[in-house]
């Protein structure tokens, strides 16, 4: 069995019409999921209530994001909601919300950590952009971030991975956790796109970075190369003891905001990769905006790991 750590309540993060990152993404991917002919391999979780881990969840997001941030993303809410930019709504729920997505990333570490085997976090908003003193590019608090130096609090974790593959670089992941020599950092994404960070030179405090600018129009030819040549050496290299995966899937050729040509059945090639590093993996939604794809996408990743 296989968790899904899933909630309706995460659909309660409104962010207004015509806006990409919309609560049917997850409606579109938990109806595939259900039709899939291994649906009964699934395990569906919910998270833990944010009140039953509430010195855990102030106490981590305290570590990642100044006082002064959560303060703002939380009286946004309270007034009924705004924009931190100009691509990134609040709405009244969306800092429970963001939360409770926290607490599901962090599910999913627990449960990756506990059997050896993956788990996937079924959640929005996401948060790879979302820098220590500012939410940008959808994202509210840093969830890939968060959960990896929670991971590093439990018995026996002395090494975390981070592989970012969502079509944008992992800015605000990489900024909370490359001076911390206890996580590296891998992303590949589309060069030049939003949000123009990520470049290839960079390495982290302690050679724990590697960012693999990608051209527009790669496949999965493209991605092969720098999985074999450079993701899976690097990684394999660090052996962490649980690798978290910001899986977003906007790579889609079908995807409208970005220009990679990748197909949904190559994200199972992604995860084949990554499942030779290790099995002890935690998977987390990042973004993917073309329903269809999104859907196809996430269940081609779980397809793999029930394998």
């Amino acid at each position: 069995m296989l968790p899904v750590i899933y909630s309706e309540d995460f659909l309660l993060h409104k962010t207004g019409m015509l806006h990409p990152e919309r609560p049917e993404r997850l409606s579109a991917i938990v109806e595939a999921l259900k039709a899939a002919p291994w649906a009964a391999e699934l395990d569906w979780q919910l998270p833990t209530p944010v009140q039953k881990r509430s010195e855990v969840l102030t106490a981590i997001l305290k570590k990642i994001h100044s006082q002064k941030y959560i303060h703002e993303v939380e009286h946004l809410a309270q007034r009924g909601g705004g924009y931190l930019d100009g691509d990134t709504p609040v709405s009244a729920d969306s800092y429970d919300v963001a939360l409770l997505a926290i607490s599901a990333w962090l599910d999913g570490a627990d449960r990756a950590l506990a059997s050896g085997e993956p788990a996937f976090v079924l959640a929005r908003p996401p948060g790879h952009h979302a820098e220590r003193e500012r939410g940008m590019g959808f994202c509210l608090f840093s969830n890939a971030a968060i959960a990896a130096h929670y991971a590093l609090e439990q018995p026996g974790i002395n090494r975390v991975a981070i592989l970012d593959w969502d079509v944008h670089h992992g800015n605000g992941t990489q900024s909370l956790v490359e001076n911390n020599r206890q996580i590296a950092f891998c992303s590949l994404h589309q060069s030049p796109c939003y949000p123009g960070t990520g470049y290839g030179d960079e390495r982290g405090a302690y050679d724990n970075v590697l960012n693999l600018p990608m051209y527009p129009g790669s496949g999965i030819t493209e991605y092969r190369t720098a999985f074999e040549s450079q993701v899976t050496p690097f990684l394999s290299k660090f052996k962490p003891d649980l690798l978290i995966v910001s899986a977003g899937y906007d790579g889609n050729a079908a995807d409208p905001l970005a220009s990679i040509t990748l197909l949904p059945s190559d994200y199972g090639v992604f995860t084949d990769y990554c499942l030779k590093i290790t099995r002890r993996i935690s998977f987390g939604l990042e973004g993917g905006y073309a329903l269809k794809e999104l859907a196809e996408s996430v269940t081609a990743t779980i397809a793999r790991c029930l394998l």
